[in-house]
């Protein structure tokens, strides 16, 4: 898979390993996650919408045993949510409408079924990627480290944000996180 978005489009001359060419693919599944060559996420959220909308069957079958709310509630926080809410951090800024309120819909589906009020996928992006940057800025050696700069002292735990010329860059993981942190001092 080749990633290109340069403005001009340009044929990709064969790419070999061992004297054997690869094969140029638009999308590939890497650690669970979907990942095209336009880098759009529509793939990712659909096959984890087709799989959660699955898992709610589970949930279904245990209600009509009458298992108490918090019991089905604990089940959707290990069996469904956390299908929607794996890599999360790194998909769900550059996920359009359209997918998020089909992710929307599986919560509220788990919400009748278990009788209780389930956390919005969006609430759970958040809480991840505050304490996913907090991890980053405490390890000193970790590769992303140097892009959580503090800005200068009369600012004290504010971060400095890089302009981004595109909507990808603006809603990336890296200047998400760093909003977060500034909007919460």
């Amino acid at each position: 898979m080749i990633v290109d978005f340069r403005k001009q489009q340009r044929e990709h001359p064969p790419f070999h390993i061992d004297g054997t060419v690869v094969e140029k693919v638009e999308s590939c599944k890497f650690l669970c996650v979907h990942i095209t060559d336009k880098l759009k996420w529509s793939t990712h959220t659909d096959s984890v919408v087709k799989k959660a909308q699955q898992r709610l069957f589970n949930p279904r079958s245990l209600k009509k045993f009458g298992l108490s709310p918090k019991t089905l509630t604990n089940f959707y926080r290990c069996t469904i949510e956390s299908i929607l809410s794996g890599c999360i951090t790194a998909w769900y800024g550059n996920c359009i409408a359209h997918n998020r309120k089909a992710l929307q819909r599986v919560v509220k589906s788990a919400q009748r079924i278990t009788g209780g009020k389930l956390p919005a996928l969006q609430d759970a992006y958040t809480t991840r990627c505050n304490r996913k940057a907090k991890r980053i800025i405490k390890d000193n050696n970790h590769p992303s480290h140097c892009l959580f700069t503090p800005l200068p002292s009369r600012r004290r735990g504010q971060y400095r944000c890089i302009k981004a010329g595109t909507e990808r860059l603006k809603n990336s993981f890296y200047l998400k996180a760093i909003r977060l942190l500034n909007s919460h001092h």
